[in-house]
């Protein structure tokens, strides 16, 4: 009898490790099974561990004396009965794995549910239940403290104790006391060790479980951080459209995706695989979601095709998530993945999406910084270069000579204003920021040593509001433009030249004109100053190049710089800097240089 009850019983619980099996291979199922579940997550481990337990009791084996009957599904029994069943394997692996609360909760369903079966063991077995599903729930949360895995040999243990507890109860309160112990002696040893068998095997798929997922994140991880090699020497480069197509064309190789395109805030840079014939790269923004996604600076998620909302009716693009790309806050561009199966972007796509923006806005972060320091630098060995030009500073110190005799205390004030100067170079090759007043002392010191080699050559006037003497501008940012103006627009000149500097304060931005009277800038060169550097004997080119790409950097597109000019009626730059900016890339530059 006892053998034909251990048969029965191994039937039983392959019935739950069957349905255990299958829900394992849900995501959503897998996905629950962590510490810390949220309230709901716990309701679903409660209704889940509850349900095994109302499966176990349907399925029970029935028992009368020396009698086994085994007739498919159980709906009552008679008083005199008693079912041996997998009840306990439900509510123990739920507080194992669920903590006390889920142990209770599926005790206290399958335990209520057991009770309206009937039999004289039916609040024995009732209790039993739900104590397990405590106690095992206690058990798990110990040994979880304690810094130990819920291991298989840990779970069968605890699952044959159970067991051997509900044998207990039923010889404690089950009457006749007879009737009980003739019970036990017949079903004590099938379901203590069926059981515990059945707690074994659940365990197991539920730590191959745990072996996929983390081999999934490993997998996950080990793709993530290869893309990031692959395209790192392309942020490098910074967001144009070279480097961003080679980003997309690595993207699209490497994950599910259908499509890939990156995009600043106001274009799309690049745009590879499916839907090229109307996602054009350097085009337009075309679709309603990225819009959405940089005016928000969140992300965005479509799952049809009205949700993207492209404007070409035969786009074959059904998915879609855009990522923004941001530096310090800011958006700066977009990242998209695009998928023709709308099926296809799934919690595991979007979660690796996240991650590939966050670690790209990283490097866009750092290739940022990277230019900024580098700009500089070029601007601080551009200084050096004027402190220690050989003729600037031979120049300046025989005009002070020749003035020692004629003029001493002109003299005396031409080596304040040399001393002057190069106190402020070297303070100001080391500072992202400096004060307005600052800059234009160290302007008025750099004109008052050329006017004394060239008296009577220029006039210089410089207005400027009161007001914005104590707002921040990088340095090098005048200087360099009047001496382009000295050395490029007046130099051969044979009429007197006039300089001016005008700094003024306009819808909250600091408005900045430099304009000469000389002979201007060849029509093809003045095209190309700002964008790129433009070699001259008589320079103006380095200079701009790098006061364009400075205020591009620390402003993050919301200074500017621009460049009049006509022959022999002179040139006039004008830059425009936000008043009072706290974008990112100017905390950025600070931080590297505090």
């Amino acid at each position: 009898m006892v053998a034909h009850l251990i048969l029965y019983m191994i039937e039983k619980v392959g019935i739950i490790l069957i349905v255990a099996f299958l829900l394992s291979h849900m995501r959503s199922f897998r996905q629950i099974f962590h510490e810390d579940n949220t309230k709901l997550e716990k309701g679903v481990l409660i209704c889940l561990f509850g349900g095994f337990g109302l499966v176990s009791n349907y399925t029970g084996i029935e028992i009368f004396q020396d009698t086994i009957s085994n007739q498919g599904i159980l709906l009552d029994i008679e008083p005199e009965n008693a079912i041996a069943n997998t009840r306990v394997m439900g509510a123990a692996i739920g507080g194992l794995l669920g903590g006390p609360v889920v142990g209770l909760g599926a005790g206290l369903i399958a335990g209520i549910h057991r009770y309206t079966f009937g039999g004289f063991t039916a609040f024995a077995c009732s209790l039993a239940v739900v104590i397990a599903g405590v106690v095992a729930g206690y058990a798990g949360r110990y040994r979880l403290k304690h810094g130990k895995r819920i291991t298989a040999s840990f779970a069968i243990k605890i699952g044959m104790l159970l067991e051997a507890l509900q044998m207990v109860l039923i010889l404690l309160l089950a009457k006749p006391f007879e009737q009980a112990w003739h019970l036990v002696k017949i079903i004590g040893l099938p379901m203590i060790t069926i059981n515990g068998l059945g707690i074994l095997l659940f365990m197991l798929i539920m730590q191959s479980i745990l072996k996929d997922q983390n081999r999934a994140r490993a997998n996950q991880t080990s793709l993530v951080f290869s893309i990031a090699e692959r395209t790192l020497p392309y942020f490098k480069q910074g967001l144009n459209g070279e480097s961003s197509k080679a980003i997309a064309s690595i993207l699209l190789e490497s994950t599910d995706a259908d499509a890939v395109a990156i995009t600043d805030t106001k274009r799309v840079l690049t745009h590879v695989g499916v839907g090229t014939d109307h996602h054009i790269p350097m085009g337009e923004l075309i679709t309603q979601l990225t819009k959405n996604a940089i005016e928000k600076g969140q992300i965005c998620v479509a799952h049809t095709k009205e949700e993207i909302n492209c404007n070409s009716p035969n786009c074959p693009l059904k998915a879609a998530i855009v990522l923004p790309l941001k530096v310090q806050q800011n958006t700066a561009g977009t990242l998209k993945m695009y998928y023709a199966d709308r099926y296809k972007l799934d919690a595991v796509q979007q979660q690796m999406a996240e991650g590939l923006a966050n670690l790209f806005s990283t490097q866009l972060e750092l290739s940022e910084m990277e230019t900024q320091a580098k700009l500089l630098q070029d601007a601080e060995i551009r200084a050096l270069h004027t402190q220690i030009h050989p003729h600037f500073l031979f120049n300046s110190l025989n005009s002070i000579s020749v003035l020692c005799r004629t003029d001493p205390l002109k003299a005396r004030d031409l080596m304040l204003e040399l001393s002057s100067f190069f106190r402020s170079n070297l303070q100001g090759a080391r500072q992202m920021f400096i004060p307005l007043e600052q800059e234009l002392e160290n302007v008025t010191a750099y004109l008052s040593l050329e006017s004394a080699r060239f008296p009577d050559k220029y006039d210089v006037n410089i207005t400027a509001d009161d007001t914005l003497l104590d707002a921040y501008i990088p340095p090098f940012l005048l200087q360099p433009l009047v001496e382009n103006a000295i050395h490029h627009g007046l130099a051969k000149g044979k009429n007197k030249g006039t300089i001016s500097i005008n700094i003024t304060e306009q819808n909250g931005n600091i408005e900045i004109i430099v304009q000469d009277n000389g002979k201007g800038i060849a029509r093809d060169k003045l095209t190309m100053l700002g964008k790129q550097t433009v070699h001259s004997d008589t320079g103006a080119g380095t200079s701009i190049d790098n006061i364009s790409k400075r205020l591009e950097g620390l402003y993050n597109g919301q200074a500017s710089i621009s460049i009049q000019s006509h022959s022999r009626t002179g040139t006039a730059v004008f830059i425009s800097i936000p008043l009072h900016f706290k974008g990112g890339n100017m905390a950025i530059a600070e931080s590297i240089y505090s």
